[in-house]
């Protein structure tokens, strides 16, 4: 099986060129025991609907292409997980993934792109260890477990002011943020994937520096990168696989890092390194890199967003015409494209059956998370239409069977 499969994907590509290989995949068997779902002909390489909030799901066509660079990358006869990150491969790699996110979101020349290594939770202590001395303030918006724990943990390094607080059901309104006069920056979470509520506008904080966590809607719609001083997002749920950390950070806010920080946690070391000052996570890269170039050959973040409104209206549309069986938690005017929790209220006993029986089904990882119970239904930008209707229509069913 491995030979036939390096023969399939071994180079047939000249040096220079870019081909995407339409190759017959090799189907692997799996080495943990699965449940066979019992509908899932329709879907390529009898792969699932995967309803995770990450790691999600990929699209299906960059994961072929990506199969077939797997062995040898443009017929370099190495794969892009041997090669040299200092090598001019590697190179034009990073650098066709850098520069097709300026193009998705339109990134201004005075920000700078970094790819680096850590997950989100990293930045956590990366930003306030850039922004702010020991004894400044900030200011962080809670409004879920990520954006707390952001929180938390720049209370090590400076004066943290809470500025609002939401819950897993709404957001605070940003007229009410008590902001401090004297703050460094504010930090606030886009959408919050465990309660999946979602800003649907960037909060207007004055000249203030706005520094936000996009980790679980990055590049699932437009945004006006010139009103942040820092984004930041961890990749494994609408990029690529885990292992890249992005962050897009407005030029003048490099080189003020503290001095007894650690030089990992420098963001002008990284700038001046071209996010190589070590080894980069190349294959995250390189992944993040194909997603780059399938979004823009799909008509950008706008034909993404309204893809990503039309699954989230079938999704809620569901919940909404279930006669309450089902119900969303969250304030609809908040409610996330991305990450749809929800509960059967009256029989809450049934939660575990509905998670069962959609498994059966080939969808998975329905189970809402551990904090907050209930389901929830990460939809990305690489989850299909097809998935989220297939979901909305086996939860009629289920309601219909069920309801009392």
């Amino acid at each position: 099986m491995q030979l036939q499969q390096a023969k399939i994907a071994a180079g047939r590509r000249p040096a220079g060129r870019t081909v995407v290989s339409r190759i017959p995949t090799v189907r692997v068997q799996a080495t943990v025991a699965m449940p066979a779902p019992s509908s899932t002909a329709a879907q390529p390489h009898g792969r699932v609907f995967n309803f995770s909030a990450g790691p999600a799901i990929l699209p299906v066509d960059v994961l072929e292409r990506a199969q077939a660079d797997l062995v040898n990358w443009q017929g370099t006869g190495m794969s892009i997980m041997e090669m040299s990150h200092r090598g001019k491969e590697f190179e034009s790699v990073i650098q066709k993934a850098e520069a097709d996110l300026r193009a998705l979101l339109n990134i201004p020349a005075n920000y700078k792109v970094l790819f680096l290594q850590g997950g989100a939770s990293t930045q956590f202590s990366m930003i306030p260890l850039n922004l702010a001395k020991a004894g400044e303030t900030v200011d962080y918006v809670v409004t879920g477990a990520w954006s707390k724990k952001a929180a938390e943990e720049a209370t090590k390094y400076c004066n943290v002011n809470i500025a609002a607080k939401g819950d897993i059901k709404s957001l605070p309104p940003v007229s009410g943020w008590k902001l401090s006069p004297d703050s460094r920056y504010v930090h606030y979470c886009d959408n919050e994937t465990i309660g999946g509520v979602e800003f649907k506008s960037t909060p207007d904080v004055g000249d203030r520096i706005l520094v936000s966590d996009m980790s679980s809607n990055f590049i699932s719609k437009p945004i006006d990168v010139s009103k942040y001083g820092i984004i930041y997002a961890g990749a494994q749920k609408n990029v690529g696989p885990a292992g890249v950390t992005i962050v897009i950070i407005r030029e003048d806010l490099v080189g003020h890092c503290r001095a007894d920080a650690p030089t990992m946690l420098d963001y002008k070391i990284h700038v001046e390194n071209d996010s190589m000052y070590n080894t980069p996570p190349c294959w995250a890269i390189y992944m993040c890199g194909l997603v780059f170039d399938k979004l823009l050959k799909l008509g950008g973040l706008e034909a993404m967003q309204k893809l990503n409104e039309q699954k989230a209206a079938v999704l809620y549309d569901a919940i909404a015409s279930s006669n309450g069986f089902y119900n969303s938690p969250v304030d609809p005017a908040v409610r996330s494209l991305m990450n749809v929790p929800f509960t059967i209220p009256s029989q809450p006993d049934l939660e575990k059956a509905f998670i069962k029986e959609a498994e059966k089904l080939g969808m998975l990882q329905l189970k809402g998370h551990r904090s907050v119970g209930g389901m929830r239904a990460s939809i990305y930008n690489a989850m299909p239409v097809e998935g989220v209707q297939k979901l909305a229509d086996f939860m009629k069913e289920f309601a219909a069977k069920h309801a009392k």
